[in-house]
């Protein structure tokens, strides 16, 4: 819905719940008060419409009293408007002799779209007041908004109103190719620090080329949209460590909603989709949030998808689904699943070390670490799972089983564990005997297993995996395994700990 249509569906709303009787009124005397004096309405793209603020004024006097006028501080020319108790006024910037009951409140909702060059050119802040009378009974609220300039990549909207579709297999889905000689953009393919990118629909990198992302790059996706490795084709991305909490050069793929309460909300947007057939895929140093499926990865050709010190959090359905997939993980963490934080389904070849798979998820259907040699309905239905190897890793999370292996006869279904520690309870009558799960007994597939002990992450709920001493995951690793720094590029002491992380002393 867009901004305007909202404010007025809110006015219609507010108009309709306030209508009052005529009644007796004296002039405001500037003692109203407000649930806040600030209003920060987060930061915004430039001219893209920002979310819906609210801001209640309270009469506490005794009398019924009219408030001369209500109006923006920069008139006709402010980028933020707003409706007065379900009222819209003069292009929602001005108001005359607005009532207020005696011991009532009403309510007045902001909303701006901003240019970057509106803003002011130091700090990028534009500001405005909401002003209450005037002269020696004038009160003022302020408004403030972070505008960032961004470069916009979407879908071409042709002249009958249709939308410029890509192909993908038998459907179409709103999309474009990108273009390493589009006349605004110039080189789509090269994506930059210089400013933060904003997708709309799905942007595919074409067969035979390769989208690079630079250190320190920021990506936006709207809702229902995301990226597209086309057959032939490869995605690079090179971020690398950072030195302050800002994560200056880490790659950072997030939704466009940058209001701090969308800020670990899942499924804002859709997916980053290595299609059958891309090649020579690698990540490093890369930040996935909010996503439908964080990285969705489909028979690639043979060649290794690379991922290392990369991190996947609030998944609606998968961080990583890997289907007939070839990986090598190093430093992995992912948190926060529907299903499961990693699953490499219909076979495939898979090593992941040092790294951290834990689901949180609400429900009692997800799993930190799935495992599969087949697909239902698919043809054939079972493929060679012909590696799936773990070494030094954490499989964890909230549920009493965070690991499933689901394999069918006619396909090779090979896995090892090596040093992991694993959340499992296969004490149970359906798990105490099944070959699949016998950590201690089975030196095929489990070497040094560390089995149902807390890792004690530092603060689950907020994406923070880090442990330290107190872990059952410190210095629990073996040393042939040694990646020598952690996902944070801190260097790993011997013997290493378990997981993406280096322990650490924990802030107070």
């Amino acid at each position: 819905m867009r901004p305007q249509i909202v404010l007025t569906f809110i006015a219609i709303i507010i108009s309709i719940c306030s209508c009052r009787s005529d009644f007796e009124t004296i002039a405001s005397s500037g003692k109203l008060e407000f649930s806040r004096d600030t209003i920060y309405l987060d930061t915004v793209f430039s001219n893209i419409g920002s979310s819906t603020y609210r801001l209640k004024v309270y009469n506490r006097s005794k009398s019924d009293i009219t408030i001369p006028t209500i109006k923006l501080a920069k008139g006709l020319n402010s980028k933020y408007r707003m409706t007065v108790d379900g009222m819209l006024g003069t292009n929602g910037k001005n108001f005359n002799n607005v009532d207020l009951l005696a011991k009532d409140s009403l309510y007045i909702f902001i909303e701006t779209t901003a240019n970057i060059a509106d803003a002011n050119p130091t700090d990028f802040l534009y500001t405005d007041q909401i002003q209450f009378d005037g002269g020696q009974n004038l009160q003022s609220i302020e408004l403030v908004t972070l505008i960032q300039d961004a470069v916009f990549l979407y879908p071409k909207r042709f002249v009958d109103g249709t939308i410029e579709k890509l192909p993908i297999g038998d459907q179409k889905i709103e999309g474009f190719y990108l273009d390493e000689n589009d006349p605004v953009n110039g080189n789509e393919l090269q994506f930059t620090k210089n400013k933060p990118y904003v997708i709309y629909g799905y942007a595919a990198v074409p067969s035979n080329k390769t989208a690079t992302f630079e250190a320190g790059t920021k990506v936006y996706f709207h809702s229902n949209s995301g990226l597209i490795v086309s057959n032939k084709a490869s995605i690079k991305v090179n971020g690398l460590v950072s030195t302050t909490d800002k994560l200056e050069n880490e790659v950072v793929f997030e939704g466009d909603r940058l209001e701090p309460n969308f800020e670990n909300v899942p499924g804002q947007w859709g997916t980053i989709w290595l299609a059958d057939g891309s090649t020579n895929n690698s990540f490093n140093h890369l930040t996935i949030k909010n996503a439908t499926i964080g990285l969705l990865i489909q028979n690639n050709d043979g060649t290794t998808v690379s991922i290392k010190n990369t991190q996947i959090y609030n998944s609606t359905n998968y961080g990583i689904l890997a289907q007939t997939g070839k990986i090598n993980g190093e430093n992995i963490v992912t948190n926060n699943a529907g299903l499961a934080s990693l699953a490499c389904n219909y076979g495939g070849s898979y090593k992941f070390t040092h790294s951290t798979f834990n689901n949180n998820w609400n429900s009692s259907q997800q799993v930190a670490l799935s495992l599969s040699n087949y697909l239902t309905g698919a043809i054939p239905e079972a493929k060679d799972l012909a590696e799936a190897t773990f070494n030094n890793c954490i499989i964890y999370g909230s549920y009493s089983n965070e690991l499933t292996l689901n394999k069918k006869t006619g396909a090779a279904f090979k896995y090892q564990f090596n040093n992991c520690l694993i959340k499992f309870d296969n004490t149970s009558s359906q798990f105490a005997t099944n070959p699949d799960y016998q950590f201690t007994t089975d030196a095929v597939h489990y070497n040094a297993i560390i089995l149902n002990k807390d890792p004690k992450f530092f603060k689950t709920a907020q994406n923070k995996l880090n442990i330290d001493a107190a872990s059952a995951a410190f210095a629990k690793g073996n040393s042939a395994y040694l990646i020598p720094t952690d996902v944070l590029g801190k260097m790993r002491t011997l013997p290493p700990d378990l997981g993406a992380y280096q322990n650490m002393k924990f802030p107070k």
